[in-house]
């Protein structure tokens, strides 16, 4: 039995193939049509997922969609009634996507699709908690998801049990979590729905001592937060409800000064704004923990949601709360409901028994060596073809401990928004200047930036502390714990300005060939590990295929690409 998954229409849309209750395949959209965070229907990424199956849309016998349109129309309609006549362009620019699109899902498949079967819609939340909760390895668990909005819920907690998810208790839009730390984005020059990580990294500047930062109060008091974690925002901050502005002159008022443009410099001010937001968030949701807990006494907890992907305050979670386990799905996102969506549907509306654990995410476009070796050939491209895997992984390590910058293409590509080594940018960590040149020179990104560190899974405990609260997330980047005092001077390029660092915990059974490399270089340099960011620069998504590595390639200051058997280097 074949499911299709869907999200699209508001943001990273994406899609996955359920085979007889397994995802086999899945993808976002902006990989094929090379547009970030690509919200149009998914029409390239369900080829993929039909192609790597060799199947037709007619073998599959459901498709299952992340939402509920109705509803969600139902929440928007009432959104610009209550802010009338503010809310009037608002309503006049929206309209148009909604009648033509959004309502007509069915009519949208049969078209692109030709599909006729039945479609299923899931509540937003419901696929999200079923994205986290059905592929994660726990019989039972808590669940919370946090996000911007789905239909009504920015906030749902729940337990799932076996085949069950039971959703307890939803906080409603317009009060989001993930909609607070987006206008703060807004306010401090950054883009909505693309760059809330950037103030997650940049907060490590500021300050955050709570009683020394002078804008705690301020953006705390916006926030009204009961003891079990509901909480209500203090809407005269916010214009998101009724025009595209997302914060209003009030908050303006309330931080001191108009928002940062995009070219401006970023001072100090904005650092400590970061930090206070990134404080409040954190003591919202850690409450919010604390109460799923007592309700449900779980030792275990899966996470989905936009929020869900704060990797700061996913690090803090097993050691300031009673929960023992921890599991986040890779694509936490709005384009990893698409996952949830199809599991739900088998799970959930068949009521099929569990038969799957995501246990790595590498479920996207893979390229066979003859299918590369002809696009070298075309593009015209000089390349060396290595004897066997041995010399691949030993003349890789050797290029980055002389310092050249190797980009890293391998295998399938990864699901969800972190390249996990098979489309990836490698570097020596032990070069000071490094992250400075990665920054500037290659992913022509801020400089306060952090790099990630790829280290094998056995050696965490010898240079990060807190190894017992480090869990599963962290294989997919989604965990920040601290550098051993020691170790922070040696690995300056993937230390951030707080002795921190984002690590990806590699596993050999997740990628053989990543973690043998890693293990190589850390031979050579007496230092298992290496600096790991996405193939991609700024502005761009992650490559997908064998042409978008080749065309990054000779548009950066990246030294060698690494592609399957073959090296590339520039001349």
């Amino acid at each position: 039995m074949y499911i299709i998954g869907i999200s699209c229409y508001y943001h990273d849309s994406s899609a996955v193939l359920l085979k007889d209750g397994k995802i086999v395949a899945a993808a976002e959209e902006e990989r094929f049509t090379r547009i970030k965070h690509d919200f149009s229907f998914p029409i390239n990424a369900i080829e993929f997922c039909l192609k790597s199956q060799k199947i037709t849309v007619a073998q599959v016998e459901y498709v299952a969609f992340y939402e509920k349109p109705l509803l969600k129309f139902e929440r928007v309609l009432c959104q610009f009634i209550d802010f009338f006549p503010k809310s009037y362009l608002m309503f006049v620019s929206s309209m148009p996507s909604w009648l033509r699109k959004k309502l007509r899902i069915i009519k949208v498949l049969k078209k692109k699709l030709n599909y006729k079967k039945l479609v299923l819609f899931i509540e937003h939340h419901r696929a999200h908690a079923a994205s986290a909760f059905f592929a994660s390895p726990f019989e039972k668990s808590a669940i919370l998801t946090v996000d911007g909005v789905g239909e009504w819920a920015t906030t749902s907690i729940g337990f799932g049990s076996k085949n069950n998810i039971k959703l307890i208790k939803d906080i409603k839009f317009p009060h989001s979590l993930g909609l607070f730390y987006s206008a703060i984005t807004a306010y401090l020059g950054f883009s909505v729905n693309n760059s809330e990580y950037k103030v997650m990294g940049l907060s490590a500047y500021g300050e955050m001592d709570r009683s020394k930062n002078k804008y705690y109060k301020l953006v705390r008091g916006i926030v009204d937060v009961k003891n079990d974690g509901s909480f209500r925002l203090k809407m005269k901050y916010f214009s998101y409800c009724y025009k595209g502005v997302m914060n209003s002159g009030v908050l303006c008022k309330l931080l001191g000064g108009k928002a940062r443009k995009k070219d401006d410099e970023i001072t100090q001010r904005h650092k400590d704004i970061a930090a206070a937001l990134q404080i409040v968030t954190e003591e919202v949701v850690l409450k919010i923990l604390d109460y799923l807990y007592d309700i449900t006494k779980s030792k275990n907890l899966v996470m989905s949601g936009g929020v869900a992907l704060n990797s700061v305050l996913n690090g803090k979670i097993l050691k300031k709360t009673k929960f023992k386990n921890l599991w986040i799905q890779p694509a936490a996102g709005d384009g990893g409901t698409s996952m949830g969506a199809a599991l739900y549907a088998y799970v959930g509306f068949l009521k099929k028994d569990r038969n799957y654990r995501l246990k790595n995410c590498y479920l996207g476009p893979g390229y066979d060596s003859r299918y590369i070796e002809g696009c070298l050939i075309e593009k015209n491209v000089e390349y060396y073809k290595f004897k066997d895997q041995d010399e691949l992984i030993n003349e890789t390590a050797k290029l980055i401990l002389s310092n050249k910058v190797v980009a890293w293409f391998q295998g399938k590509m990864e699901w969800g928004p972190r390249a996990l080594g098979n489309r990836s940018i490698l570097a020596n960590p032990l070069n000071p200047g490094m992250k400075d040149f990665l920054n500037k020179k290659v992913k022509h990104r801020e400089n306060f930036r952090p790099f990630a560190p790829s280290i094998c899974i056995d050696d965490i405990g010898k240079y990060f502390e807190g190894e017992d609260f480090v869990s599963e997330p962290a294989q997919y980047m989604l965990q920040v714990i601290k550098v051993k005092e020691k170790y922070k001077t040696k690995i300056p390029s993937v230390v951030h300005v707080n002795g921190t660092s984002r690590i990806q915990a590699v596993d050999r059974a997740q990628n053989k060939l990543y973690y043998d490399l890693i293990k190589k270089f850390g031979k050579m340099s007496g230092m298992p590990m290496l600096i790991n960011t996405s193939f991609n620069v700024r502005g761009e998504p992650i490559v997908c295929s064998p042409e978008d590595a080749i065309r990054c390639f000779r548009a950066t200051k990246i030294d060698c690409l690494v592609i399957d058997k073959f090296l590339i280097r520039k001349k």
